[in-house]
Parts: C-alpha cells; structure tokens; sequence
C-alpha cells in the first residue's frame, strides 16, 4: 500500500468535533485501523509522557512495554513530531504501540552529559522528526560563532529538512551585512535571514517556510531568542523568555521540553531546549551536501589517494593557495570530518564491545547447563 498523505475531516461523532490530521500533516497507510486503534502526531514530550493529537482531540500516552524495550536497543525513542498509533484506553494514559516511518529526523550525538573524548557510550538522540525546514537561530550578540552554526547546518543536511539560519536581535547591532556574508560564505546554498522578534524587522520574509501543514524546528542555543520568535510567529505570548547572563554570556532555559506548536498559518513548529553543544552523529552526507564545493575538487587532484597536504597536483592546496578556497572553510571541513570519523569509530567500538559481551554472556551460561548435566564437569 502507497504512503499518502491522509486526513480525517471535520465531522461530529458521538457529538465529539473531530480533528483534520491532514492540517498536521498526517502521513500514513488509508487502510482502516481497528477497532480502539487510532493514528496521531506527537505533539509535547515531557519526561516519558507523551502528549499525541489524534482525530478524536489530545490523548496522553506511554509506550508500550514491548516497544519501550526495543526502543531502548534500537534509539528509536518517538520523539515530538513523529508520527504514531496508539492503543486507546478511556480510563488512562493510552499506549503507543507503533512509532510510523519517519520523513526527516534531528539527531545529534548523545554523550551523556560528558565530553566526547571521556564519553563512555555514544548513543543516538533524536531531537525531532518529520520536518520540512530547520530553523538554526543563532544571536547575533556574542554567542555568534561560524564553527557553532556549520556544524548545526551539517546535521541539519543529514536530517533530510532544508537548513534556514535565523539571525536574531538584529536591533542591538549596527551592523547586520557582516555576519550575514560571513555565514554565507561558510555555508553556501543555505538561506540566511536577520530578524528582530522585538520590531518584527525581517519577520515577513519567513512566511515563505510557513505554508499550511508545513512543519519547522528551531534549533539553537539557550537565549538566542527562539522563544521570543515563536511568541512573534504565534502573535501572542505564549513562552517565557529571559535574557543572555551577564557574568558568562549564557542563555537561560526558557524551553523546559519538546513540543509541537501550530501557527495560525497553519505551520507548524517544534520548539526545542537550548542545546549548549551538538554532538555530530552520523553527518557523512550532510558533510558532503555542505561542503560539496569541497569534496568536488577531491575529482581533481592529481592522485586519486591524495591526502591534501601537500602532494603535487593536489587540486585543494591549488584552491587554498589561490584563495577561491578559504582556508577557515577547509579547517571548518577537517574539523567535522575529525568529529564524525570519532564517533563513528566509538560507536563501532562500543556495539563490537556488546556484541562481545553478549556472546559471551551465552557460553557462560551454556557452559553453567553443561557443568549442572554432566555432573559438575564444565566444558
């Protein structure tokens, strides 16, 4: 059966006002579901409680045990925006007992609150799924950091969403040219927009990413001013907001939890917790779609194992010494490629090392029936 987009139109049942899932972009199968079965959207997370708009209104839900457990293996914990179906109870939290293919997913890497050297485990984290654009909303005050915002465009690539960056407070600057060339010149082909939530300088040119069913993630650090822009797209003040500290040009969390908010455009948008760092996982195509200008000269070099660090007819030292390839880009392309090859390597190490333990974890246990059948003689 062909994935369609489907919706349950307004109607009234057993006086209930049913919900249109297509105005949340509902993607799924036009088979009819069971009886006590219903699709919905995750729409708020907090802790393991999950809150899922359904065609029958807003139901709470949990996951199903058996999901829990293979969720905890696999990384595929539903997350706000993914589509769903739940197992209904009218006398408690409903169950979610299907997490539904996915269109687009935000990860980064998880390292448990450690630096990624230290981590002991490296572990997939997805943010938010099912997305069509990516807002990276960076201040323009002294969190603005070219390195911090290429590797959010990175993974933004990897996500499968089209990567917008978001710069806010265009008010407290003089200058808005500079660092608008600066990141496109850092990260080409990606739509750079400066805005003030506070004079709605620049809001108007946003709406274009705001279609009806469309949805948009803001990602960014603590006190860049998402949760002022989200009160400025919702015309209405519905998030708290606070301010960067003085002592240490940090944000404040505004944003507690995940959640799913709809415009009166009828878009909507995923407002996430400031992340303080992002974590590259997985981003070998979103390096390579971001930094294409790059890898296309890789063609060109005279040998086709060049390391590009000084080998005779390499096409990149060529560029770097012409200058039509900066050499703060060609840095910015070794960074991530050090990063991702880290965390791929860990995350190799790390499932061999449980495989290991879990093969060996069997022989003991074999070994423990053989020594009980065979009168105390071990293999």
């Amino acid at each position: 059966m062909d994935y369609l987009i489907y919706g349950i139109f307004a109607s009234k049942i057993k006086g209930v006002k049913m919900i249109n899932l297509m105005q949340y972009g509902f993607i799924g199968k036009l088979d009819s579901l069971p009886s006590g079965l219903l699709n919905g959207r995750v729409i708020e997370l907090r802790r393991k409680q999950y809150t899922v708009i359904t065609a029958q209104g807003e139901l709470t839900a949990i996951l199903k045990g058996t999901l829990y457990h293979k969720a905890a293996t696999t990384g595929d914990i539903p997350c706000v925006g993914d589509f769903v179906t739940l197992a209904i109870n009218e006398n408690g939290h409903s169950q979610i007992i299907e997490l539904l293919p996915r269109c687009s997913k935000f990860s980064r890497a998880d390292f448990s609150g450690h630096d990624a050297r230290y981590a002991k485990t490296v572990k997939e984290q997805v943010v938010a799924s099912n997305f069509h654009y990516v807002f990276i909303v960076v201040s323009l005050g002294q969190l603005f950091k070219i390195s911090r915002i290429t590797r959010y465009v990175t993974s933004s690539w990897q996500s499968g969403g089209q990567p917008v960056v978001i710069l806010t407070k265009s008010d407290l600057v003089s200058d808005i040219n500079t660092p608008i060339f600066d990141v496109e010149q850092a990260a080409p082909g990606v739509p750079v927009h400066a805005i003030s939530s506070y004079t709605r300088y620049g809001i108007e040119a946003l709406h274009p990413y705001l279609e009806p069913a469309k949805t948009v993630v803001f990602l960014g650090m603590s006190g860049v001013g998402k949760s002022s822009l989200v009160n400025a797209l919702m015309e209405q003040d519905i998030m708290a907001v606070s301010d960067i500290r003085s002592d240490d040009n940090r944000g404040r969390h505004t944003t507690t939890h995940r959640q799913l908010l709809m415009l009166p455009s009828g878009a909507m948008i995923i407002d996430t917790p400031g992340m303080r760092e992002l974590g590259l996982f997985g981003v070998d195509e979103g390096i390579s779609i971001g930094f294409a200008d790059i890898e296309i000269l890789f063609s060109r070099c005279h040998f086709s194992d060049c390391r590009h660090q000084g080998e005779p007819g390499c096409a990149v030292q060529a560029a770097l010494v012409e200058g039509s390839l900066p050499r703060s880009r060609w840095e910015l392309y070794l960074s991530q490629q050090q990063e991702n090859r880290f965390v791929d390597n860990k995350t190799a190490y790390m499932h061999d090392k449980k495989e290991k333990q879990k093969s060996l974890s069997k022989y003991n246990k074999a070994n423990e029936k053989a020594y009980k059948k065979y009168g105390g003689k071990k293999r």
